[in-house]
Formats: structure tokens, sequence, C-alpha cells
């Protein structure tokens, strides 16, 4: 039997970020939004997702989060999340709970907000007001694949029904697995039940599915898995990293949990300042590796960097955060070095 691939730290981050798209940004268009928005972007900060496809694709306006190829949605772990319109199944469906107490619950709230919109878009407040009920119940009902929202991060999000999507459910979720892999491999089922918000049966199901097309690794975290297609690419190891890139809170790059955030930032201080208790702010990514933090109030950004840098590095960095498309923004940006 031949032995696993053994691979390296520098190896594993060089394929996120090229897989990521964050060493050069694609050419504008809905093809390239979709490949930005391959495993999903969250976007539970108001306006995340738009500064995580500012990162990965050229020419990003303070709009393009609504453009017609995109929607949003209840996700992963019941986040708002901004995906494909053609990928909706996979990020709501692929979820639906394989217990039956789960599975009942998603339909019959499903059911009752169908009851009740009639093809309407109302605020969810309005909804929970009208039906006794706290709002974000609402978001069981979104694995049905039959709930869409619209949330601009101001007020509160509208929500309406769809037609559910033609796809069986355990083929939506192998498929969900699939990107999973693909962004964030190499990984292990594990992983994936906590990224998705879903049971250990159903990952297990899915990563099962995808027996033969998944080929054993060993990373410096252990024994994983990293689809067979994805192997010549992770081979090729370090890549031409972007001079700077502003990551916003929840970017799939350091969405990470456990151990798989010691492989990407290896100090324990710089770890609790980048993954905080509470909402966490935004990763500066240097060079390919995370060098700081980053906030924005108003037209303020402020730079928390955790080591010295060069000017020629401050100028790039500079230049990211005034190229930020930041709707209601009407001053230039101003970015502030953190002491």
């Amino acid at each position: 039997m031949p032995s696993r691939l053994e691979l390296t730290r520098q190896q594993i981050l060089a394929f996120r970020r090229r897989v990521g798209r964050l060493d050069e940004r694609m050419p504008e268009g809905a093809e390239s939004l979709r490949q930005a928005a391959w495993a999903g972007l969250q976007d539970s900060m108001p306006r995340a997702a738009l500064l995580s496809l500012h990162a990965r694709v050229e020419k990003v306006e303070s709009s393009t989060w609504e453009h017609p190829s995109l929607v949003q949605l209840w996700g992963p772990r019941y986040q708002t999340y901004v995906v494909p319109e053609r990928d909706f199944a996979l990020f709501s469906l692929g979820r639906l709970p394989d217990n039956p107490k789960g599975r009942l619950r998603a339909e019959q709230m499903a059911e009752r907000l169908r009851l009740h919109l009639r093809g309407q878009r109302v605020r969810d407040r309005e909804v929970g007001q009208a039906l006794g009920m706290n709002p974000n119940a609402f978001r069981y009902a979104a694995p049905t694949g039959t709930v869409a929202i619209r949330w601009d991060g101001a007020r509160a999000p509208a929500i309406w029904t769809v037609t559910p999507p033609e796809i069986d459910p355990a083929d939506a979720c192998r498929e969900l697995a699939r990107r999973y892999l693909h962004v964030f491999g190499p990984a292990t089922a594990d992983g994936f039940v906590r990224w998705a918000g879903i049971s250990r049966s159903a990952a297990a199901g899915a990563f099962g599915s995808l027996e033969g097309s998944l080929l054993p690794v060993r990373s410096p975290l252990g024994h994983e898995l990293l689809l067979a297609t994805d192997e010549t690419s992770m081979r090729i190891g370090q890549s031409s990293p972007a001079s700077a890139r502003l990551l916003p809170s929840g970017d799939a790059y350091y969405l990470l949990q456990g151990a798989e955030r010691e492989l990407l930032v290896p100090r324990a201080d710089q770890r609790l300042r980048l993954w905080t208790s509470r909402v966490w702010p935004g990763a500066l990514l240097v060079e390919g590796e995370i060098r700081g933090t980053w906030r924005r109030a108003q037209h303020t950004v402020r730079i928390d960097a955790w080591g010295r840098l060069s000017r020629r590095t401050r100028d790039a960095i500079e230049a990211e955060a005034s190229a930020l498309p930041l709707p209601g923004v009407d001053r230039c940006i101003e970015v502030v070095w953190e002491a």
C-alpha cells in the first residue's frame, strides 16, 4: 500500500490561498463571483460578504453583493450567507437534518411560513409578531430549501418562500462536502460537522459517498482527507501571494476551529487577538501570512499589526484599505496604525 502523502503547513496554506482566490484577483463577472463564493460567503457581520468578494474579484462595488447571480440565505450554522443562486440547494437542502425530529421541525416551520407569507416578502420581525414567535426560530426552516432572505445590515431581514430545489438532500450534502474539502482541505468529517452545523451521521454519510474520490494524507494535524482532484494543485506548494488583503470577520480563509487555527496562526497570543470571544476582527493577510487584525468604524480603518512592517508593505495595506467598496461612506478612508 502506498504511503500517505505528507503535507507541510506551507503547502496547505498556499493551496488554500490559491483555491480561495486570494493570491490574485479574478476578473469581474458572474463566474468569478461564483468561484469566490464556492464555499459560501458569511455575511453575519454587515457586508462581510462584500469585502470577501473584494478580496478575490476585481472591480467589486458596494452593490456587487446584490448581483443577480447571488442570493442570501440562512446557511451553515444558520448564519447569514451570500451564495451563488445556482448553488442555493447545496447551502440549504444540503443541511436538512437527517433525524426525524429535526426534519419535522424544519418542515413544519417552512409550511407555517409558506401559509403566512403567501408569496410576499416581509420583515422577519413582522412575521414573528403576527405568529407570536421569536423570528430567530424561522432559521430552522432554511434547510428545507424553501426560505430566502435579504438583509442589508441595517434593518431586520426580509424573508420569503421559494419553490424547493429538485435535488435529493443526500446529493446536496455530498456536493456541500466536496465544496468544503476543496476550500478547507485537507480536512475531516468532524471538521465538516463544525463548519456546516450538521450531524455526525450526515457528515459521515457525505464523506462515505465520496469514497474513491478522496486521498488520505498526513498533515501537521494528523490523518486527513483531500479531494483526489486537488492533489496536483496541493503538490505545487508555495505560490506568489498577494502583498496584502484585508479579510472581513468570518471570511472562509480563517473560519476555523480548534487545532485548525493553530495551523494558520501558530502563536497562541496572536490567536487570541484574531479569534476573540466576541465579534472577530478582520484578518490582515500579508504575503501569505496572517500578520495582524483590522477593524473599521465609518471611514476609519484601524490596523493592529503583530510586528514591524516595511514601508512598502504598509503602503500596500493602505492601498487595500482605500479601495474597500464600503457602502454609505462618502469620505476617503483614513488608516490608523495602532501602537
